[in-house]
């Protein structure tokens, strides 16, 4: 009996093991991995004169700029949206990708890493989702972060369908949010009652020291960092402030936002004349009752939002004009991309 039993498990993982590689298979088909560097100079080279102990000069140089980016992708291609490079490198700006609907109902995923420096500033931006569309239903989580921007979050959504026609849907659903405390003011609690920030005594209770014999300020290494008062106030101190900024920041847990969702998304295309749009709204955002929700910075509910637009028209052979462009602003931050422009083509 005991052999039997086995035969029949073994049989069991075995065809549940196929039919899961078979799906996974299916669901990473036609999927793109890619790496790929980019680079080239940055701005020219700087002259700076100086005449404090005679004339002298310096040559500023700022670094060559690069990008190195990996991922894997798998989002089909909308019908204006020609695929004129042979390889991907990273360096694609395509807007359709924020779209809430792909070409295809189906799973779609996208997982980008990029690390880039521009005239001599390093930033690491990263972009993942993995969503599922139906004719009724859809989902989609996403982690978004941009060091250009300067905003970071995760984010996942359940959405009700309406397709009305084939060109035009209608969603509604639930968002769930994590992200930094956006609002929150680590500087506020050192404000005086004219708006000013007793800057000096925050320096001092972060360690900083002033030598009141020579006029030096030093910070908590010993290090000296401004030899008078101007040099405190033009350099050291916004270093003061941006360093304690931060530090509060990152102290803090990161805050859940549940918010009602509801978007849409339209999609035409020709060969001669394409539109495609999609928005989406979080009108109300459930307060937990949390020290540092986004509620208790603009007392109570506030907008979310964020949209795309994708056009096309050829008048004739010779000329054709487009506009692509995407904006968000979630808290108080704001992100956005476009471009516009036309084309002739001379025979």
């Amino acid at each position: 009996m005991l052999l039997p039993r086995l035969s029949l498990l073994l049989t069991l993982l075995l065809s549940c093991s196929l039919t899961q590689a078979q799906e996974l298979k299916k669901a990473i088909k036609f999927s793109t991995f890619y790496a790929a560097i980019n680079g080239g100079n940055s701005v020219s080279d700087q002259t700076v004169y100086s005449v404090t102990d005679g004339l002298t000069q310096e040559t500023v140089a700022t670094p060559f700029d690069y990008s190195l980016s990996m991922g894997v992708r798998k989002i089909a291609r909308f019908g204006y949206e020609n695929r004129a490079n042979a390889f991907y490198d990273g360096t694609e700006s395509s807007y359709s990708a924020d779209a809430n609907i792909g070409k295809r109902n189906g799973i779609e995923f996208l997982a980008e890493v990029t690390y880039e420096r521009q005239q001599g500033r390093e930033f690491f931006n990263q972009h993942h989702f993995f969503r599922y569309i139906g004719n009724n239903f859809m989902a989609k989580v996403e982690y978004l972060e941009d060091g250009f921007a300067d905003i970071e979050y995760f984010e996942s959504s359940q959405r009700y369908r309406l397709k009305l026609g084939k060109k035009f849907s209608l969603h509604a659903g639930i968002a769930q949010r994590i992200s930094e405390p956006y609002g929150y003011d680590p500087l506020a609690d050192w404000k005086l009652a004219n708006g000013d920030i007793h800057y000096t005594y925050l320096a001092l209770q972060e360690g900083y020291t002033h030598d009141l014999t020579t006029g030096e300020y030093m910070d908590p290494d010993g290090t000296v960092v401004a030899e008078n008062t101007e040099v405190w106030e033009a350099v050291a101190i916004p270093q003061v402030l941006s360093e304690y900024s931060t530090r509060k920041r990152n102290e803090l847990a990161r805050q859940w936002n549940y918010s009602v969702v509801a978007g849409f998304d339209f999609y035409h295309f020709t060969e001669d004349f394409w539109f495609h749009t999609w928005g989406n709204v979080m009108p109300y955002h459930y307060d937990t009752g949390g020290e540092y929700m986004y509620h208790n910075t603009v007392d109570g509910q506030w907008l979310d939002y964020s949209g795309g637009v994708i056009f096309g028209h050829r008048f004739n052979k010779h000329i054709g004009v487009f506009l692509e462009g995407r904006y968000n602003k979630y808290w108080n931050r704001k992100w956005y991309n476009f471009k516009c422009g036309a084309n002739y083509v001379i025979f």
